[in-house]
């Protein structure tokens, strides 16, 4: 191939290398992974996943113990920090000593999030807020504070949306269904503004996975018969490794979009289509799960509004409750397996 100066200019990166394009082969071998929510479910099992492929993996979460042990898992390279996506300082750290430690970072992927739910007129400001403390600003701050890293080496982006973001209308899910709405804006907005720079981002949508927040969302009774009453693939739970492995795959191709299950991909190819038929399919069934709400509410005090799963608790030990400067601690030190 022959190119004019000019097409060289536009040809070759500021290194000289040539950019990758979305879709084709982008080996994780020698790649530098940095994966938030990364001390169990999703996070964990991409990591693994990742580091299995050759990728050096940086591990971000709240919980130590699990954080040392994924890590074990990934091999004596990987890195983690006890860190908080609702605290910049502590995220900041973590990103910059996993730049400085593996000298530079080549992927991330935004996976950290809760959920928290119930009917609006119950919930407290607190709740909803925390969702989105954690799910949106925690993810844009991911995003922002990495992609100076991962521009100088012509990565990839991954913020982790949901089936949520494309039909979101489940009672009592405002709080989630929105942050994976917004989640899903955010990465489009930013691929335009990256991609000529060489950086492609791409967006994961999952549906139900075998999770501890999804098997957290189940101790509650309206969660639980909302989800017996969801009829074929809208009700089918994957194992986690679904979804891992999915990622994986989609750092791999630079992909623009990661779907879990297939069926994901058919609801938003149609989602102009879809959501009257969900309307319908949900539809018939709210009156009997606002009123399991109503019961728990009546029994507990609490209608669902508090994050579920050991994650959910672990954000809220942590202070993740959606407060405009959380005092939380800096990363520590980078720990390895």
């Amino acid at each position: 191939m022959t190119a004019s100066g000019e097409e060289a200019f536009v040809l070759m990166s500021d290194e000289g290398r040539l950019p990758v394009v979305a879709g084709s082969t982008y080996s994780l071998q020698g790649k530098t992974v940095l994966i938030t929510g990364a001390a169990r479910g999703i996070g964990a099992d991409a990591a693994r996943r990742c580091a299995g492929r050759g990728a050096r993996v940086s591990l971000v979460g709240l919980e130590p113990e699990e954080l040392r042990q994924v890590a074990r898992d990934c091999g004596p390279e990987a890195l983690w920090f006890e860190a908080d996506v609702t605290d910049a300082a502590a995220l900041e750290s973590a990103i910059a000593t996993t730049a400085q430690e593996a000298g530079g970072i080549d992927v991330v992927v935004a996976n950290a999030g809760i959920a928290a739910g119930g009917p609006m007129r119950y919930m407290e400001e607190a709740s909803f807020r925390s969702v989105i403390e954690v799910n949106v600003i925690g993810v844009w701050r991911t995003l922002r504070l990495a992609l100076p890293h991962v521009l100088e080496r012509g990565g990839y982006m991954l913020p982790v949306a949901s089936m949520a973001a494309i039909v979101p209308q489940f009672p009592g899910f405002a709080p989630y269904s929105t942050s994976k709405a917004g989640v899903e804006a955010m990465a489009r907005c930013l691929r335009v503004e990256v991609a000529h720079l060489g950086v492609d981002v791409g967006i994961a949508y999952f549906g139900w996975i075998d999770t501890d927040m999804v098997r957290g969302g189940e101790e509650h009774p309206a969660f639980t018969f909302m989800r017996s009453r969801l009829r074929g693939p809208l009700g089918k739970t994957l194992p986690v490794s679904k979804a891992g492995e999915a990622i994986a795959d989609g750092i791999e191709r630079r992909a623009k979009t990661i779907m879990e299950p297939p069926f994901v991909r058919v609801v938003d190819k149609l989602r102009g289509l879809i959501p009257g038929a969900v309307d319908r399919e949900v539809g018939r069934h709210v009156p009997e799960v606002m009123a399991h709400f109503e019961a728990e509410r009546q029994r507990t005090g609490d209608a669902m509004a508090k994050p579920v799963g050991a994650g959910g608790r672990a954000a809220m030990a942590a202070g993740s409750a959606g407060a405009p400067e959380p005092d939380v601690q800096p990363a520590r030190e980078p720990q390895r397996s």
